[in-house]
């Protein structure tokens, strides 16, 4: 009776060990690459990755972290060496140059019957290439302006109307210039954007630049004049121009400065004034443009399986939510972004009007062949032309011909 019992017990005991060490061959620790700017971020993308494990406790999420700038620097060369994570996190405006890395996700939406219908559409055509999904979108970022109302009160000018004119805003600009200050700060990166208000369009159809358009040229001419009519201040040589304009956006030597959601808590924690929104201004042909970032699975991965039961969670409702709340995303899920204009948003004048007009009235960021490269020109040469240095006519040239030599 004894032997009996002790086999029974072994076999119960080997049946225990078989389980266990089949459980331990299922866990799987998977990575993903984020950026953040500063540990508070760093503290909600950690939060993302523990609620994956939370819902699947068999896997790990490692988060990995660079600034903003690092990122982009280096996901080209962990790419090319084999070492990018299982996540990748991508911007939907360098998504055409990058998909090549990435798994296209179509199969596993059509296998687990997942709704696309939940994300704003616009953010959903980010995240694509050639008619493929790459990514699930967590949040989406139409350009809008960030204003001061105080100076807009003392110079009797209410909110901004949705669909105001470039004239209308050249107005305003300059009534809230003099003594010192600015109605507006241009920066080089916005130019991309102010082009594509303006009604012209730097993309040919083969998905080449041309800044020598005479459109892209008048456009360019437009931006540059903001600087030379004293409607925003020169930046000086060696400054961030970002750093430079929020900074004096902050101080309320600007009136008028251009930003995305995703800034809106850093807004409200710097000014000292009464912040508002305002939808971009547009030319007769022109549009606002739009972008916003998600997460895909790294082609090269060994884990997709688990990566795309990752992405689903970190993308979900309380995902969203949570980041909606926390001020560090407008949420890509259409349902979830009340809480960001509960939260978020709360007490900024014409949020969510402006918001839910410009997500209505936008289209995604239109980016060329080779846009890194385009970009870093325009970082490089656009400050002579809107320090009055050098026409900008010339300015475009210098940018085209070095784009076609890459």
């Amino acid at each position: 009776m004894n032997k009996l019992m002790g086999l029974a017990a072994g076999l119960m005991l080997g049946t225990t060990l078989a389980f266990s060490a089949a459980i331990a061959d299922d866990n799987v620790t998977i990575s993903w690459q984020m950026w953040t700017g500063s540990d508070a971020d760093t503290a909600v993308w950690q939060h993302l990755a523990d609620m994956v494990h939370q819902k699947y406790p068999n896997i790990t999420v490692t988060l990995q972290t660079s600034s903003w700038n690092d990122y982009w620097t280096k996901l080209p060369v962990l790419a090319a060496s084999n070492q990018l994570a299982d996540i990748v996190s991508m911007q939907s405006l360098r998504t055409p140059n990058f998909y090549q890395i990435m798994e296209p996700l179509d199969a596993y939406v059509d296998k687990d019957k997942f709704d696309k219908t939940a994300f704003l559409p616009s953010i959903m055509d980010g995240m694509s290439a050639g008619g493929k999904l790459y990514g699930l979108p967590y949040d989406v970022g139409p350009w809008v302006i960030f204003y001061n109302k105080d100076k807009f009160d003392a110079a009797g000018i209410g909110q901004p109307a949705n669909g105001w004119s470039m004239d209308d805003f050249n107005a305003a600009a300059k009534k809230l210039s003099g003594n010192g200050s600015y109605g507006f700060g241009a920066t080089p990166d916005l130019f991309p954007q102010w082009v594509t208000a303006s009604g012209a369009s730097y993309i040919k159809a083969d998905g080449s630049v041309d800044f020598t358009q005479p459109d892209v040229v008048k456009a360019a001419e437009g931006f540059a004049g903001l600087v030379g009519d004293k409607i925003a201040p020169a930046i000086p040589a060696g400054s961030d121009p970002g750093d430079f304009v929020q900074g004096r956006f902050a101080s309320g030597n600007v009136a008028m400065y251009v930003d995305g959601p995703w800034s809106i808590i850093t807004q409200k924690q710097t000014v000292k004034f009464k912040l508002g929104i305002a939808p971009l201004p547009v030319g007769p042909n022109g549009e606002a443009v739009t972008a916003g970032s998600g997460f895909g699975i790294a082609a090269a991965s060994q884990h997709k399986d688990e990566a795309w039961k990752a992405i689903q969670v970190i993308t979900s409702p309380e995902a969203e939510t949570y980041l909606a709340e926390n001020g560090r995303a407008l949420p890509a899920r259409v349902a979830q972004q009340g809480a960001w204009f509960d939260v978020a948003a709360k007490d900024v004048t014409g949020a969510k009007d402006s918001l839910t007009y410009a997500m209505g009235h936008s289209k995604p960021y239109p980016i060329g062949n080779n846009w890194n490269t385009v970009e870093n020109l325009m970082t490089q040469y656009l400050p002579l032309a809107l320090a009055g240095s050098e026409p900008a006519a010339k300015t475009m040239q210098t940018i085209q011909s070095l784009a076609t030599q890459q």
